[in-house]
């Protein structure tokens, strides 16, 4: 989901998601571990894949944020174990009327990117930081008149 929300910086959404497939092919179908071994003949394949967004920066992101998240797993910590600390475990849920009140980061996606740099993350800003916890369940903002609202509660 990182790798997804990085290659997004900048970019509308849909334009991934219409992606997606061609991300998981690929980078091998999301592989932390296989990622981590890319080697820079296969980021230069990945310049010239057609099917995902061709952005130096972001590729190379992709492969050093790999080994950022192997080496968190080093730790004797799972990666959402780490990343659900922020949050103490239980997803935030919001109550947020219109789209217009919903932000675009808070002060935990801040302690999340800065925690995240710390350990070697790139292309995890404030921003991409708000939405991977929005996108993973750490954070429920749809707006209380949409069904999800509940149903996200609950689970």
């Amino acid at each position: 989901m990182l790798i997804l929300e990085g290659a997004q910086a900048g970019l509308n959404w849909l334009t991934i998601l219409r992606k997606r497939e061609n991300y998981r092919q690929a980078f091998d179908n999301f592989d932390a571990d296989t990622i981590a071994r890319y080697s820079k003949r296969k980021i230069e394949s990945l310049l010239n894949n057609t099917g995902i967004v061709r952005n130096r920066l972001k590729i190379e992101s992709a492969v050093s944020n790999a080994r950022a998240y192997c080496a968190v797993r080093e730790t004797g910590s799972s990666f959402a174990e780490f990343v659900w600390q922020c949050v103490d475990g239980r997803p935030v849920t919001n109550r947020w009327r219109n789209m217009h009140a919903v932000p675009v980061s808070t002060p935990v996606s801040e302690k999340l990117s800065k925690t995240l740099k710390q350990r070697g993350f790139k292309f995890v800003g404030n921003t991409i930081c708000y939405a991977y916890m929005q996108a993973v369940g750490m954070v429920n903002d749809h707006l209380v008149s949409c069904p999800q609202h509940r149903h996200c509660q609950a689970a």
